[in-house]
């Protein structure tokens, strides 16, 4: 083993033994309220504005014209695309081009003019639960409103047109499926970034930040033996969540591994960037803290992990491009919930590389500066 390695293996038990002796370590929940409240303002809402939709229209009767009419015309609903072939549903899901598909069939006119059941399927992608919910809520008060306009209309008892629910990816709907993968990125990226974040102002508050500049060790070697115990500490607690979810909650990963960790890799990569430029900026662990929750707040809103990024307006989408974790969050739902193969996720892949190699290169630069 070369000198510079034991250089830096030295320093990273230096850094693991400080981090498990230390038994007070404290969470000063202190943020900027003003720029929370103004993220918090714009980017979490849970009202659904322009809900993409297909149509499959196998009738063209009056009454299916009828209600088309209706979603097109509510202001929550957008028709993207009007299909003519049964093989164009499947990708129109898969690639998020619409959240919800609506397939009428060539006997609804029929139907209803005979005050017979009409049944509609409505085909939602149920990668995101709760949107597709609160779609299929909005879905169902204008099914509700057309039924009951039909039936005073043609002097009926009853509202004949049924709506029929299949949700794709997420069969029963449940938001345990949503959230849980989501958790593994939330909380790597918490304890990672705790971790980084206070390492060089820990040194500095403490009083060996001198100690480390006569020791032989380069600028290089002291980040890198920084960087190390944070990315072993986030890919054991990312594995350690991930078998949780996989064998306490059931939720089900039809992905590849290798796909998983090679996002949970480049995103430990950029989470790490990320703590360790700020604890070059930090003097103190409680401005070290501070940063970090700086930037933990507005990432884990700005990452679509509980509202959609698309209903958030351009601005704060264009701000997202900065988070990686939003693009984790991706990796994570496509491998858990869709089984996302590896060349599908390369254009989330290299954008927490690229934030991953920026923020290390400055973390360095401030680093030397800070030392010489």
């Amino acid at each position: 083993m070369s000198s510079i390695w034991r250089r830096i293996i030295a320093l990273m038990k230096k850094e693991f033994l400080t981090l498990l002796q230390d038994k007070k370590s404290r969470f000063v929940i202190i943020g900027p309220p003003l720029l929370q409240l103004l993220v918090f303002g714009y980017a979490a809402s849970f009202d659904l504005n322009h809900v993409a939709f297909a149509v499959y229209n196998e009738d063209g009767g009056s009454a299916s014209r009828e209600l088309i009419a209706r979603l097109e015309g509510s202001p929550n609903f957008q028709l993207v695309r009007q299909v003519r072939d049964e093989t164009e549903i499947a990708p129109i899901i898969d690639n998020k081009d619409a959240l919800l598909l609506i397939h009428i069939g060539p006997l609804f006119s029929r139907h209803l003019s005979l005050g017979e059941p009409a049944p509609l399927q409505v085909i939602v992608d149920g990668r995101d639960s709760n949107t597709a919910l609160i779609a299929l809520g909005y879905l169902r008060t204008i099914i509700t409103d057309f039924n009951h306009q039909w039936a005073r209309d043609h002097n009926l008892q009853t509202p004949p047109a049924k709506l029929v629910t299949r949700a794709w990816f997420n069969p029963n709907m449940e938001s345990r499926w949503f959230i849980v993968p989501g958790i593994v990125g939330l909380l790597t990226l918490v304890v990672t970034m705790l971790v980084t974040a206070l390492s060089v102002a820990r040194e500095r508050e403490q009083g060996t930040f001198d100690q480390l500049l006569v020791t032989p060790m380069r600028p290089t070697e002291i980040l890198i033996g920084k960087a190390l115990p944070g990315f072993v500490i986030g890919l054991v607690e990312a594995t350690a969540i991930i078998a949780i979810a996989v064998f306490w909650f059931d939720i089900p990963l039809r992905g590849q591994l290798l796909t998983l960790y090679t996002g949970l890799l480049l995103f430990l990569l950029s989470a790490i960037g990320v703590g360790l430029m700020i604890s070059s900026f930090a003097v103190t662990q409680q401005q070290g803290l501070l940063g970090a929750f700086l930037f933990l707040v507005p990432a884990v809103i700005l990452s679509g992990f509980a509202t959609p990024i698309a209903n958030m307006p351009e601005a704060v989408q264009t701000l997202t491009l900065l988070d990686p974790l939003r693009y984790f969050m991706v990796v994570l739902r496509g491998v858990f919930l869709e089984g996302t193969p590896f060349h599908l996720l390369l254009d989330q892949f290299w954008p927490m590389a690229v934030i991953g190699l920026s923020t290390l290169t400055l973390a360095g630069w401030l680093f030397r500066h800070r030392m010489y």
